[in-house]
């Protein structure tokens, strides 16, 4: 395509926004309001799933050992669950150190425990580890089978309710952004299917003088293109300040909150690349379906 050409076009798709001003307008206002929806779901998927990536990752296996396994029955024990194909670390954990952990994760209640270590009740353990968390149920059921293991443990029940929450979280909040998204490609659709019925006398003319589909396509893929630019630009600015904001927040007003968010940066300049493409797609979407089904060409 000429830049000659490609200029008269980009003109024309201007004109196009300022012929229909009104419904011009609402399209935009109606984008912005949802790709700003779309970036609040996306921001709290994409901590949701980071957040629930970091949980997966600290689920582990206590595999602890039989109290009269000797240390080379304890070295092979080790081997064993090192062999299992989906584990991928093990680390001994004597019985002095698991209560040492136990009193610090109970924090203030951990002192009841303390009188307890002249005589440690626990067992020297394994903590295992597996390459896929949705596998510690599987992995858990094999150690038990191994001999000199006296008792495994891995909180079966929270694990499986988390596993279940956090699927259906991003599930949802994935099916919600297809929707928002498919609202902002009808909204632009019926804004250019109205401009196609105004000009719908000027495209037959342009038709007999010999114009291509092509050439009387692209300006209404301009306008399109250009609904969605502008439908992005607050939204970004929205969700820049306000994850700032958010972040902020948290570090000063609650500082011992042990919910990690994605760090500012790179995370909001991709959030808004993200929009802009977005809004750049739903805009080309919205054109195409209006031109498919009333642009007789």
């Amino acid at each position: 395509m000429k830049i000659k050409t490609f200029g008269r076009h980009g003109k024309e798709g201007f004109k196009n926004l300022g012929r229909n001003g009104w419904m011009t307008f609402a399209s935009i206002s109606a984008v912005t309001v949802t790709l700003l929806l779309v970036g609040v779901c996306l921001a709290l998927l994409l901590n949701l799933n980071a957040f629930g990536d970091q949980l997966e990752s600290d689920v582990e296996i206590s595999a602890f050992i039989d109290l009269t396994a000797k240390q080379d029955q304890q070295d092979e024990l080790k081997s064993r669950i090192e062999n299992i194909s989906e584990v991928e670390s093990v680390t001994y954990q004597s019985k002095e150190e698991g209560l040492d952990n136990l009193i610090e994760n109970l924090g203030d209640d951990g002192e009841v425990f303390e009188s307890l270590k002249d005589e440690n009740p626990l067992s020297d353990a394994f903590l295992v580890k597996t390459k896929d968390p949705q596998d510690v149920t599987a992995v858990a059921e094999e150690i038990k089978q191994l001999e000199n293991v006296q008792d495994v443990e891995f909180a079966e029940d929270t694990v499986n309710r988390l596993f279940k929450v956090l699927e259906i979280a991003r599930n949802v909040g994935l099916a919600l952004v297809v929707g928002l998204l498919f609202t902002a490609m009808f909204l632009i659709s019926n804004t250019i299917k109205l401009t196609i019925v105004a000009r719908s006398h000027e495209i037959e003319i342009m038709k007999l003088v010999g114009a291509t589909n092509w050439f009387i396509r692209w300006p209404f893929l301009v306008e399109g293109i250009l609904i969605g630019i502008f439908g992005s630009i607050i939204p970004i600015g929205i969700l820049i300040y306000g994850y700032y904001y958010l972040i902020d927040l948290i570090a000063n007003r609650f500082p011992t909150l042990f919910i990690d968010l994605l760090p500012v940066t790179p995370f909001v300049y991709q959030l808004s690349g993200l929009l802009i493409v977005l809004g750049v797609i739903i805009g080309v979407w919205g054109s195409l379906t209006s031109m498919r089904k009333f642009l007789k060409v």
